[in-house]
Formats: C-alpha cells, sequence, structure tokens
C-alpha cells in the first residue's frame, strides 16, 4: 500500500524538494499550492498531483480535503510546511495587523489544515504530521546565538515559530496514534530569504523527510534539525 503524503505549499523552495524526495522515496505525493500556475508547473516538473490549498482560507482547506478523501480515502503523511516571512519591521514599528497576517498563515495555516485532515489521518495505519518550524522560534538558540537583530531575523516570523512548535507538542498529545513532530530546515537558500541561507534546499528537507517516514515506533512531540534535537 503507498503512502499518500501531502505536502502544503509545495510549488517551491523546502516544500518543493520535500516533494521530490517523498517521491523519490516511493510515496504518492501531493502538493498544496495557493497559485494554481505555480502549482500546475510545479505539480508537471515533480510528477504529482495537485491540490488547490490557501492555508489562510477554511473553504480552500475543507475543499482541498474533501478532494484527497474523495480520491485517495485517507493520509498518511501531512507536512504543514507553507509559511510566509512578511513584518519585517522592527516590533515597535509593526501593527496588530502585520501581527495577524503572519500568525493567520504560520501558525492558524498549520491549525486549519491538520484539523480538516485529521479524520483522514486517523484513517491510515502510519499517520505522520511534520510541522516545519524554525530554530529562530527557540528561546534557548534566541539567547544563545543572539539572534535579535530584526534585519536578520524578522521578530514576527520568529514568534510564529515559536508557536507553532508549541502546537506542535500539543497535537502530539493531543493525537495519540498520530506522530507529531516538528523540524527545523536551518539556514536554507530560499525566497524567503533572497536565497542567502548556508545550506541548500536538499539539506534543508532532511528533518523533514527524516520525520516523514518515521518507523511506527518513532518519536512524537520532538523538535529536530539535520544534526539532532533542537532546544527550544
Amino acid at each position: 500500500m503507498q503512502t499518500i503524503t501531502l505536502v502544503t505549499g509545495g510549488n517551491k523552495g523546502i516544500g518543493y524538494e520535500t516533494a521530490r524526495r517523498l517521491k523519490a522515496a516511493g510515496h504518492t505525493v501531493l502538493i498544496g499550492a495557493r497559485d494554481p500556475e505555480r502549482g500546475k508547473t510545479a505539480a508537471a516538473e515533480l510528477g504529482v498531483g495537485l491540490l488547490h490549498l490557501d492555508i489562510t482560507d477554511q473553504t480552500s482547506v475543507d475543499q482541498a480535503a474533501a478532494q484527497v478523501r474523495a480520491e485517495h480515502g485517507r493520509l498518511d503523511v501531512l507536512v504543514n510546511n507553507a509559511a510566509v516571512n512578511t513584518g519585517v519591521a522592527p516590533l515597535e514599528q509593526t501593527t496588530a495587523e502585520d501581527a495577524a497576517a503572519v500568525l493567520d498563515a504560520n501558525l492558524l495555516g498549520a491549525l486549519r489544515v491538520t484539523n480538516a485532515f485529521v479524520p483522514l489521518l486517523r484513517a491510515s495505519q502510519h499517520a505522520r504530521i511534520v510541522n516545519v518550524s524554525s530554530t529562530v522560534g527557540s528561546f534557548a538558540a534566541t539567547l544563545e546565538l543572539d539572534m535579535f537583530d530584526w534585519q536578520i531575523v524578522p521578530p514576527l516570523y520568529a514568534i510564529s515559530k515559536t508557536a507553532l512548535t508549541m502546537l506542535t507538542l500539543k497535537y502530539s498529545r493531543a493525537l495519540p496514534g498520530i506522530l507529531v513532530n516538528a523540524a527545523d530546515p536551518g539556514y536554507t537558500a530560499t525566497d524567503l530569504n533572497n536565497g542567502q541561507g548556508t545550506q541548500t534546499v536538499t539539506e534543508g528537507t532532511d528533518a523533514i523527510v527524516h520525520l516523514a517516514t518515521l518507523d511506527d515506533d518513532g518519536p512524537t512531540g520532538t523538535f529536530i534539525n539535520r544534526d539532532g534535537t533542537v532546544a527550544w
């Protein structure tokens, strides 16, 4: 039985590479994309399925879940990858509307998608959820590595990833039988940082692919990067 896998934000960057690697590993991969044309192009290049999926729109999320139910009847792996990196001003120049937009995508987007797909994940015998978080949301790393410069780490992005890691932990307790973990890609060259990352997208997807392919006795409620556990 093939593994049915959904990667949100799969039309570019880390999501695209995650989809490529999991397809190469034998998964039946679906990518979620907000932009239909970019999604079609990426899906054709990868040879994977496509869902029109805007994680900030509940109707779009529900329709995507209904499509997966109709076509596959279950979901085995959900990779919540889609995110934004807007709101790059210092906090004292940031509006509540700016903050709400980032949190709506990076935190509530994962919540919307996860909740919509939980019934399909429960229909799987080997369900996995991987939330793509970041070390920039780690208290420990921020203190140890002095990641306070808003020009390097936009505060809203960091805050949203802190919250996403906690959401991961809460889901790991709330969803027995489903392995729920968070992955930190590391400083990976993507359009979110204008290609300035020090890692390739393949290196940046190592932890994600590992968590998406865990054995049944694998961990839940963990936060890792390609080198091991992330202190947070």
